[in-house]
């Protein structure tokens, strides 16, 4: 199959990332989307993860061209609220790596730490070990030019907040257009196909385009990979509890206190609510499961959390009521091939997980990249294909389950919903764990321990460590301390107290140096905003 042409079939945020990725890797390819004026954006996400950074760079955005377009701010972490329990209180993932203390896994040295000091908060983990937390934990922002925030990189370190509409809208009029992708608003209206895919796509306006490669970025209706090609699509309902969102866009009432440096979750009665700071206003919504709750019951609640003390400035019942909201359903899976004959889907075509950790975009980035890995020989073969689709479907599982890691460590039980999740068997029937690579007791022990005062090993950091951590999951046990201190033969307490005094000074810095930074608002409207866009 040579590839000298491709058609993108819709618009929205992942065609025209798809747009772009492929117009950047491959200029002198003839490149279409057609994008149909009828069909509405999702709309569901508007918050990304760290390897946004990385795809930007690579197309070549700048933050100074698109962030007064998309209503952007920074992101450098996502906190969890009430996960553990009801009332329980939250946690951050932070961006980044941590900083390393004579060269050991900073990981196991904290949980020493908590084993020591039983008192010690899970939110402790990040403020010894992340720089940024004084900066997200005080709505402050600083862009470390003098080094105040040591190893914190606001280059690497970082995603986004956006307008996903508008961000959309930013690529197609000034990244992909100027560079020569083509633009057709129109409608499908039937597909040619033989034996080897596609052959050619009717326009509601009787125009027929031919390409070698079509990208189906259709949405959930998958209108080329799950529609014409019929290609079966795998659920992933067994393990994900949620399949319904509330969506409500909320304006500010002090921009000062509400744009923070992370996406906020919180756990309530059949879910969890999301809430997002753009500039000028919030994103905020609430994933459930209409199998514990009807949409109608599930908005109230949505309503009742958004006048509650859980977000920074609670509305009232008038405010809540006037606000507009959308109900978005969505099926959670993957199709089980993803690049079948000369269709590849990208984005909501291909597979959906939920909205929680932000990976909506991730699973677009990071399946465009391994698209253009692919698409480099200059023409594909049935190894090319199936390479792609082995690599898409084992980061999309892997994110999967990750993402049912937050529901599996919970022991929430003040509704029928976190009850089912509490006692929800996590082994199939074949008696393997639906979590190989991040078994309760096994993967953090080996992780976190193996290297306790070894080299630092980089596989002990990561989200699993920082979810595990969060969800009151104690690493170390007496008895494994126990064996830890026999293994060892030197006196462990009283090197993990050299360790933790250190911790503190530096603490004491971050802190003392976050209060002379400017709160991310007012850095934000300094560098990106003028005092017309402050709304």
């Amino acid at each position: 199959m040579k590839l000298d042409s491709i058609v993108v079939v819709g618009g929205g945020t992942s065609g025209w990332m798809t747009a772009s990725t492929l117009v950047r890797a491959y200029p002198d390819k003839k490149i279409t989307v057609i994008e149909s004026k009828d069909v509405p954006t999702i709309g569901v996400g508007e918050s990304t993860v760290g390897g946004i950074r990385k795809w930007a760079q690579y197309v070549g955005l700048r933050d100074e061209t698109f962030f007064a377009k998309t209503d952007a701010t920074i992101k450098m972490s996502i906190k969890f609220n009430d996960f553990y329990k009801k009332d329980s209180g939250g946690f951050h993932y932070p961006f980044g790596f941590p900083m390393k203390d004579r060269e050991r896994n900073p990981f196991a040295d904290w949980h020493l730490k908590k084993y020591f000091y039983p008192k010690t908060p899970v939110e402790d983990l990040v403020r010894c070990l992340f720089p940024a937390s004084a900066l997200f934990e005080t709505d402050k922002y600083s862009e470390n030019l003098n080094g105040e925030f040591d190893n914190f990189n606001p280059n690497d370190d970082i995603a986004y907040h956006f307008d996903a509409a508008k961000f959309g809208l930013y690529l197609r009029d000034e990244y992909c257009v100027p560079k020569g992708v083509k633009h057709i608003v129109g409608t499908v209206v039937s597909i040619t196909q033989d034996e080897d895919g596609i052959t050619g796509l009717v326009t509601d306006s009787g125009e027929t385009l031919v390409a070698d490669l079509y990208v189906d970025c259709t949405g959930f209706k998958s209108l080329l990979l799950g529609g014409a090609l019929e290609e079966p699509f795998t659920p992933y309902s067994d393990l994900l509890p949620n399949n319904r969102a509330w969506a409500a866009q909320i304006p500010h009432k002090n921009p000062d206190a509400e744009v923070q440096g992370f996406t906020n979750c919180t756990a309530i009665e059949n879910g969890w609510c999301w809430n997002t700071p753009l500039f000028s206003r919030i994103g905020a919504g609430y994933v459930y499961s209409d199998k514990f709750v009807d949409p109608e019951t599930a908005k109230e609640e949505f309503k009742q959390y958004l006048m509650s003390d859980k977000i920074v400035v609670p509305r009232t019942r008038e405010e809540v009521d006037s606000f507009k909201y959308n109900d978005v359903p969505f099926k959670v899976g993957m199709y089980e091939r993803t690049f079948v004959k000369n269709v590849v889907a990208i984005g909501l075509s291909a597979a959906f997980i939920e909205p929680l950790e932000s990976n909506a975009l991730y699973s677009v980035h990071e399946f465009l990249f391994y698209l253009i890995d692919t698409l480099s020989r200059g023409e594909i073969s049935q190894w090319d294909r199936d390479m792609y689709n082995t690599s898409t479907k084992k980061t999309f599982d892997g994110f999967a389950k990750f993402v049912a890691l937050h529901y599996a460590l919970s022991h929430r039980d003040d509704t029928p919903y976190w009850k089912a999740l509490l006692n929800k068997n996590y082994v199939d029937k074949q008696g393997n764990s639906y979590f190989p690579s991040v078994d309760k007791v096994d993967y953090f022990w080996d992780m976190n321990y193996r290297y306790m005062h070894a080299w630092y090993h980089p596989e002990g950091q990561g989200g699993n460590t920082y979810i595990a951590t969060g969800l009151r999951l104690d690493m170390i046990t007496e008895y494994r301390f126990l064996n830890i201190q026999k293994q060892q033969g030197r006196d462990i307490r009283k090197e993990n107290s050299e360790i933790v005094a250190s911790w503190e000074d530096r603490k004491n810095k971050w802190a003392k140096n976050a209060l002379e930074a400017p709160t991310l608002r007012q850095y934000l409207q300094g560098k990106f905003y003028t005092k017309e866009q402050d709304v």
